[in-house]
């Protein structure tokens, strides 16, 4: 396909946590697109070399950045590396997608064992950090830009036994709402997208008995898959989505009707 005829052609994007499953599965969907791909990792060096040469297969372009995003001042030291590869690639700093996708599981439990430690360090990462790089990255985002965050179905449902992850999660539904609106006169887009049960390649999905078990929550009977997520993210980052921002967008395969 000719260069101009991709969607993202000309566009730069950061994707955290990108090394593996869902995050992996957007940053490759983007590069194909013809973004330019931050493919961010916080421990997985490896991981995130393993994506950039995916994406390259694909015929596109990306480089790793690394920041482990529970420690604090870690948006402002992910944006300098982000920038001077930048600078060396594109001849400027400039971003227009960030898609906030970097995540822990959270401790799972009755809600009377969660301890302050687990709880914290469950929210740093998932609702702290997108806040911060949202943050840092509005000095540098085009106008017309997107911001994508990755929720979840569980905010939209009742799981006791995790409910400090819901929280971490909820949160970054405020974030997308109260930022669609702070953007909206620059013309950047902000919404969510909310993944359901989704093989990321965790040791769950090695066990058969579990993932059918999980597939059963979907009406189409069977786990979702990166791609599901990242043709979601696709279209949110095109110019086709310009009319919609502020929004929580279902994609957990019907689980939660």
């Amino acid at each position: 396909m000719d260069e101009q005829q991709l969607r993202l052609h000309g566009k730069v994007a950061l994707v955290t946590g990108a090394s593996r499953g869902i995050g992996r599965g957007i940053a490759r969907r983007l590069g194909r697109d013809g973004a330019l791909v931050a493919v961010h990792y916080a421990t997985s060096a490896e991981g995130a070399h393993e994506t950039v040469a995916l994406i390259e297969k694909d015929g596109g372009r990306a480089f790793p950045v690394g920041a482990e995003l529970s420690a604090h001042g870690a948006a402002e030291r992910l944006f300098a590396e982000l920038e001077a590869v930048l600078r060396e690639r594109t001849g400027e700093g400039s971003l227009d997608i960030l898609v906030n996708n970097a995540a822990v599981p959270g401790p799972y439990g009755d809600p009377q064992d969660v301890t302050e430690a687990d709880f914290d360090a469950c929210y740093e990462v998932n609702a702290r950090a997108p806040f911060f790089l949202a943050q840092r990255a509005l000095g540098v985002l085009r106008e017309g830009g997107r911001i994508i965050n990755i929720s979840s179905g569980i905010t939209r449902s009742a799981q006791p036994d995790k409910i400090a992850y819901a929280i971490s999660k909820a949160a970054v539904d405020q974030l997308t709402l109260h930022l669609a609106k702070h953007l909206g006169p620059r013309g950047i887009t902000v919404n969510s997208v909310a993944p359901g049960r989704v093989d990321n390649g965790g040791p769950m999905f090695s066990n058969p008995a579990a993932v059918e078990r999980m597939a059963q929550m979907s009406v189409f009977g069977r786990v979702g898959q990166p791609a599901d997520i990242a043709d979601v993210v696709a279209f949110l980052a095109s110019d086709d989505a310009r009319w919609i921002t502020g929004s929580f967008i279902d994609a957990t395969g019907g689980t939660l009707l």
